[in-house]
């Protein structure tokens, strides 16, 4: 076969997931594999692939065949199934599913909320219909927003689609205005087991007890008096039967628009509420009976957890039933939003914030599983721990003033409320600037209590080894401020000054050896010099004599002894 009729050609994948390119054509065979390999030896691609084409003199066609294949295997690639050609909501029924009502509370929002009402309202009440259609640019502009995206999915034209949408509300406005001249249900408390009952067996029932409930909800002034409507129907439901199943289902559907909402839930909660306790009172809300336990076993839970409303208590009490799971949940994905956000949670108050992360989250953590999945609350954590790691957050919670270890011990418990490697990195990267600065230094040696001084140096030394950070972070920490200890003992010559001084060797001793395991001086310099003068001491012939006529203190002693020899 002649030369130019056989080639080479090597294809690329840039990356695990991109398409096959073109990156050279050659004429000789392992020309086109050393290449190929090089690129994928090289890291330059993550896969590459050699065909060889052959021409066909005949028909004038090359043939491919695969020679090579090396890197990083091609995945499958999921088909796509088409988008059907018609709407999702075809009928009026479709727009009362729970898809259907939250698309309608994205596309008429601002309506929504001038009235301080829901999608479900919306649909089940003939007064708002009614307004609605009256400003039909409101309409116009809804069924706009929605189809031009509807159109592209399902490859049609806008025209046609705003025309199937617009279909669909007059048929639903129709439906609803119709039927309320033919007659509705009428609901109150007294009345509504009865007629809940009489609608269970009707296909349209819960079409027909929603439009009840929803004008027994008209009067209502706020979310919260709407709540209360609502809880007030479920306290009067059926006990039992199809009734029951039906009237707590249709209730559900408006609690869980309103508690989904911003605003609805701010006024169930407390409105006047900083963000943080607001997700507090959401939390309790939701899982009232474990927080409420936790509240009385956690000081810090308790600190900043806020008691419920009247109100807020009553729908407590029922999202444990069977029927408002969906409720709770609403609450649960609202809690997590906040969190994930970028809004601050105490404003005005750095240190407040810390403490309300940390009650949230044992709260949540006590919670999880019956409000919601673990993993999806310690990603939320870990995502609001990241803002508090910025430069901005810890400048404000350090603020002025402070000394250096009262930073130092604010840093330790910044570091100790945060979850998440990358943030427990960046908070020791904090930590070890501020251990490390001369200031603290300085102030430490300059201290006119060194024995105070050694003791908060001490502290702080166990602390650091507390909070959540690895041991190639807080080791160099640790040994910094043994050093620390160390000048500010040989400042003082505290060691040297216990030796010499006339109190009763048992209790220079006790003292040495408290020195010498890091009780009340950093492990480091000052406790191996505290160290070898207590083993120096204990050896000599009067405090062996003292130890004979007190040996009630021979345990204590004993104890000291080896917490020194572990130290050192």
């Amino acid at each position: 076969m002649a030369g130019n009729q056989v080639h080479f050609e090597v294809f690329v994948r840039r990356y695990p997931d991109s398409p096959w390119t073109l990156k050279m054509a050659a004429d000789d065979r392992e020309s086109a594999l050393e290449v190929a390999m090089e690129l994928v030896d090289q890291r330059e691609a993550a896969a590459a692939r050699v065909m060889r084409e052959t021409l066909d003199a005949g028909t004038g066609e090359f043939h491919s065949l695969t020679i090579l294949t090396v890197g990083v295997p091609e995945r499958a690639r999921k088909i796509r199934a088409p988008e059907p050609a018609e709407p999702l909501c075809v009928a009026p029924q479709d727009l009362y599913s729970c898809h259907a009502r939250e698309k309608i509370g994205r596309l008429l929002e601002t309506w929504l909320a001038r009235r301080e009402t829901t999608p479900f309202e919306l649909l089940h009440r003939p007064d708002l219909v009614e307004q609605l259609e009256a400003s039909r640019v409101e309409i116009q502009h809804a069924i706009q927003k929605i189809a031009l995206p509807e159109a592209h999915a399902r490859n049609c034209s806008v025209a046609a689609m705003t025309k199937a949408f617009e279909s669909l509300a007059e048929r639903a406005v129709e439906r609803l205005l119709r039927d309320a001249r033919k007659g509705l249900p009428k609901i109150a408390p007294e009345t509504f087991a009865r007629i809940a009952s009489q609608l269970a067996s009707d296909p349209e029932g819960a079409y027909r007890l929603g439009c009840g409930v929803a004008m027994f909800l008209a009067p209502a002034q706020s979310w919260a008096e709407k709540v209360g409507l609502l809880i007030d129907l479920a306290d009067a439901a059926p006990t039992q039967g199809p009734g029951r199943a039906l009237a707590l289902a249709v209730i559900a559907e408006p609690l869980e628009e309103i508690v989904g909402s911003e605003k609805g839930l701010d006024n169930i909660v407390g409105g006047h509420l900083d963000l943080g306790a607001r997700l507090a009172a959401m939390s309790r809300l939701a899982a009232a009976d474990v927080i409420d336990a936790l509240v009385k076993a956690e000081p810090s839970v308790a600190k900043v957890m806020p008691e419920l409303s009247e109100r807020a208590q009553g729908l407590a009490k029922w999202l444990g039933v069977g029927g408002f799971l969906g409720v709770r949940a609403a609450i649960g994905q609202r809690i997590l939003r906040e969190l994930s956000g970028q809004r601050r949670l105490r404003p005005s108050d750095a240190a407040g914030e810390i403490d309300v992360i940390r009650g949230l989250a044992m709260a949540l953590t006590a919670a999880s599983g019956k409000l919601l999945p673990l993993d999806n609350v310690q990603a939320a954590f870990s995502s609001r721990s990241r803002r508090l790691v910025t430069r901005d957050f810890v400048e404000t919670y350090l603020g002025e003033g402070g000394s250096s270890l009262q930073e130092a011990e604010a840093l330790i418990w910044l570091t100790e409320n945060i979850i998440g490697g990358g943030n427990k990195r960046e908070a020791g990267r904090w930590l070890h600037a501020q251990i490390f600065g001369l200031r603290l230094e300085r102030e430490s040696r300059g201290s006119h209590h060194p024995t105070t001084r050694l003791a908060e140096l001490a502290k702080l030394q166990r602390a650091v080894a507390r909070c959540g950070l690895v041991e190639e972070t807080y080791r160099p920490i640790q040994i910094k401020l043994g050093e620390i200890g160390g000048l500010v003992e040989a400042d003082a010559r505290l060691v040297s000054k216990t030796v010499k001084s006339a109190a009763p060797a048992l209790n220079r001793l006790t003292l040495l050896l408290r020195l010498a395991c890091g009780e009340v001086a950093p492990l480091g310099p000052a406790a191996d010099r505290a160290r070898a003068e207590a083993l120096k001491l204990a050896r000599q012939d009067n405090t062996r004599a003292e130890l004979t006529v007190a040996p009630d203190r021979l345990d204590a002693i004993r104890d000291l002894l080896r917490h020194a020899a572990l130290a050192a």
